[in-house]
This record gives C-alpha cells, structure tokens and sequence, in this order.
C-alpha cells in the first residue's frame, strides 16, 4: 500500500508545473504560448529571464531528486526490492513531468526532472551523460541536441561499467536507461525535424522578453 502511494505521490509530484508557475510569476501569462511552447527552463530561459529559468531548473531537478529519496525512505513493503520501487518512483516523476495530470498530459521534455532522478541513482553514468550535453551543447548551441546525445550515452556508460564491474549496477538499469532514451527522442521528435531542416532555434543566454 505505501508502495502505491509513494509511486502515485511521485508521478503528482511530477506533474507540478514549475516552468508554467515561475514564468507566471515573473509576467509571462502562458509560457505555453510564447516561443517554443515548451514549460521548460529553456523555454522560461527565452522568455523570462535567466534567473527564473534557473529557478525552473533547480526545482524540476529536485522533483526526481526527492521522488527517489522518498521511495528510498518510506517505501520497500510491496516491490520487495527497494531498487525497484527508487527506479519506479524516479521513472514516474518523469512521466509526470512530461504527461502532467495539471496540464492534461501536455508537459515538457523531462531532461532536468531526469537529471534529478538518475544523479540520484546512477551518479557516475549521469555525470558522464550531463559532460557529453555540456559539451555537445556548448559546440553546436542546441540543446536538443545535447539532450539527445547526453540520453544516448547514458545506457551505453551503464554498460561499459557494467562490464568493468558486474556488481556496480543493478541490471534493471541498463534496460530502462534505453526506454529512457527512446522516450527522450520521442520527446525532442520536433526538435529532431528542426535539427534535420535547419531551424532549430540555438541556445543564447538572452531573454527575449
């Protein structure tokens, strides 16, 4: 039962629409309206300023963060293995970012709220994944690109230290971290055409509000 209700409180919290809220606050009526569309930090990033958009992205970080601290501590009765249930909070957190309930199922890219949840428990994977964003991202200026390419070398770092060391991570991992990049390019799907036309708009820390 508290399982159920740990994944349910997850998938809610999730779903808060932060990048929607901060942006409100600071004079933007609809993010959802404005530039991309999107209520993620970048999106805030370009209409709202730089602060907000850090704002935005420090609390959907902290979403996956505290959903896999809060199975960690409270959860374990249903599943059996705790690593399950992290796994299953975290995964639901994501998919209430990008399917929220608040918004009826119209979200953002899940990018950030992933961070949160796999620095959380694959730390040496995700730092590598998040230097192949910085990297990609500060050569060609896209972030959908970087996210792309950061989500694409998660599984790929679980597998090769998964090799060096068989007990390292649970094998759980390596299977979801390629769900998870799929659902990123499915998430970025209109990027991907952008990218491919060439008119994908390139990151800049200038707000156009």
């Amino acid at each position: 039962m508290y399982d159920i209700l740990i994944i349910l409180l997850a998938y809610l919290l999730g779903s808060i629409p932060f990048g929607l809220v901060i942006a409100r606050l600071y004079g933007v009526s609809d993010i959802r309206s404005i530039g991309s569309g999107n209520i993620g930090a970048t999106n805030v990033l370009r209409t709202a300023g730089i602060f907000p958009a850090l704002l935005v992205t420090i609390l959907d970080i902290a979403k996956g963060t505290l959903a896999v601290i809060m199975a960690g501590i409270f959860g374990g009765y249903l599943l059996g293995d705790i690593e399950y249930l992290k796994l299953a909070a975290g995964l639901l957190a994501i998919l209430g970012h990008i399917f929220p309930i608040f918004l009826k199922f119209k979200g953002g890219k899940g990018i950030n709220t992933a961070l949160g949840v796999f620095i959380s428990l694959l730390t040496i994977p995700t730092l590598i994944a998040l230097v192949v964003f910085i990297i990609s991202m500060v050569i060609s200026r896209y972030v959908s690109l970087g996210s792309i390419l950061a989500s694409l070398s998660l599984p790929v770092t679980v597998f090769a230290l998964g090799i060096l060391s068989p007990d390292r991570y649970h094998p759980v991992y390596f299977p979801v971290t390629i769900i998870f990049a799929i659902l990123i390019f499915f998430t970025n799907r209109t990027n991907i055409k952008r990218l491919v036309n060439g008119a994908e708009n390139k990151f800049s820390f200038h707000s156009k509000s």
